[in-house]
Formats: structure tokens, C-alpha cells, sequence
């Protein structure tokens, strides 16, 4: 009798978690979108955050890395950054050493260098491929979705807030080019013009 009610107990215990995951699982999927659905840890504490906490918010992804000849794009990154975040751009770091091993430091070299010279505050994860089968799943998703994997360091990806939309801009293009710059301006505004109409 009491190995039955235990393993019945059991059986309810393990339904009731299964229908608990089901609900957080639906609960995520209805407000995040299915490209932000990737956790990565921080660069400075190696912590996981979960991409999800940007949704709503208009993200500039770049591959970065600290000894490459577009290197001193960190600085224009880190202006725009500072000049649009307070109406909803994000600019996420991702260090990769997948180019001519131009990013061999460790995480915390990364964060280090990343702070000291440039000032860098945006949010930046711990390193990681960008290219090849081992590449990680944002950037194996936003190279499906553009047609255009990173051919080299700082290649940038534009996502709208709804995070349905990706635009690609290669290495060669600066944070500050006007391409790049009016197509942020129009995912930046796209929300108040909906609430204008």
C-alpha cells in the first residue's frame, strides 16, 4: 500500500512539473521572440543572461575582437550606444577569436580591454564562434535569416524591436554610416509611429 501511494504520489508530482515547465515554457514563447530565445554568459562575470530581457528593444548584434583593423569600432559602437539607448538601442558584444586569431585574450582580458580603452558599457558576452559548426545559435540564426554570415570581425546585425526583422551590415561598415544610421532611426521610430496611428 505504501510503495503504491508513493509511486502515485510520484506519477502527480512529476505531471504537476512537466505542466509547470509547459507553462513558463508558453509564457516565454508568447512574449519573447524566437530569435532572442538564447541565454549567453556575461563577459565580465561568465553569469547567464538571457536574451529575452532586450525584447522590445532595437539590437545592433556585432562580432567584436580586440587586435583587428576595425577594432576601433568599439568606440563608434559605444557613442551610438550612449546616444540611442534612451529611445531603446542595445548594442550587444559578442567576442570571437574565428579571424586570424585576433581575439585570443580570455574573458576578463576582453572585459578589460573593452573598459579601459573604449569605455565600453554595452552589454557583452563571453567569447565565442561565430562561424563553423560550432558557431553559437544567435549568430547560426541571423546568418539563416540575412543570407550573410560574418566574413570577418564587427560585421553588425540590425534587429527591430519585434525581433522579426534583420538587417546585415558588413565589417567595413562603421557604427556611424548613414546607411546603418537612417535604417536604426526607422526600427527606433517604427513603435511611436504604430502609436500615432
Amino acid at each position: 500500500m505504501k510503495h503504491g501511494a508513493l509511486a502515485t504520489l510520484s506519477l502527480l508530482a512529476l505531471v504537476l512539473l512537466m505542466a509547470v515547465s509547459l507553462l513558463a515554457s508558453q509564457a516565454r514563447a508568447d512574449g519573447c521572440p524566437e530569435l532572442l530565445r538564447h541565454t549567453f554568459g556575461n563577459l565580465q562575470t561568465g553569469e547567464p543572461r538571457d536574451l529575452c530581457h532586450y525584447r522590445g528593444q532595437v539590437l545592433l548584434v556585432v562580432n567584436t575582437a580586440s587586435y583587428c583593423g576595425f577594432t576601433d569600432q568599439y568606440g563608434g559602437l559605444e557613442a551610438l550606444y550612449r546616444k540611442y539607448r534612451d529611445r531603446g538601442l542595445v548594442v550587444l558584444g559578442f567576442p570571437s577569436n574565428d579571424f586570424a586569431g585576433q581575439e585570443p585574450g580570455s574573458n576578463s582580458q576582453i572585459a578589460n580591454f573593452c573598459r579601459l580603452t573604449y569605455g565600453v558599457q554595452f552589454p557583452m558576452f563571453a567569447k565565442s564562434h561565430v562561424l563553423g559548426d560550432s558557431r553559437n545559435a544567435l549568430f547560426a540564426e541571423l546568418a539563416r535569416r540575412t543570407g550573410e554570415a560574418p566574413r570577418w570581425n564587427f560585421h553588425k546585425y540590425l534587429i527591430d524591436r519585434d525581433g522579426t526583422r534583420v538587417l546585415s551590415f558588413g565589417s567595413a561598415v562603421p557604427p556611424d554610416d548613414q546607411h546603418l544610421t537612417q535604417s536604426l532611426f526607422r526600427l527606433l521610430d517604427a513603435r511611436k509611429n504604430l502609436k500615432r496611428t
